[in-house]
């Protein structure tokens, strides 16, 4: 994925929020719906968005999804943010 679909993604403060919660772990969609006032559909968007920014990892388990914070991808902008800042 590129830089420009992990932007997109973390720029609504939804998906922020999605990532902030998974900081502490796996969670499935029933969880992270449990914490906003949306509908199963729209949470199930942000999801996908983030998910399409491979900003997470999803593992099915049953009859559940569980999503998982994808780091690599938050190292990469990270260093790229680092770079601008070097001559």
């Amino acid at each position: 994925m590129g830089m420009n679909e992990t932007f997109k993604a973390i720029a609504d403060p939804i998906r922020r929020d999605i990532l902030q919660m998974l900081k502490s772990g796996k969670k499935s969609a029933g969880e992270i719906a449990e914490h906003f006032n949306l509908t199963g559909a729209t949470v199930s968007y942000h999801l996908s968005k983030l998910k399409s920014a491979d900003l997470i990892a999803e593992e099915k388990y049953k009859n559940f999804i569980y999503y998982e914070i994808n780091a690599s991808v938050f190292e990469e902008v990270i260093v790229w943010l680092y770079s601008l800042g070097k001559e």
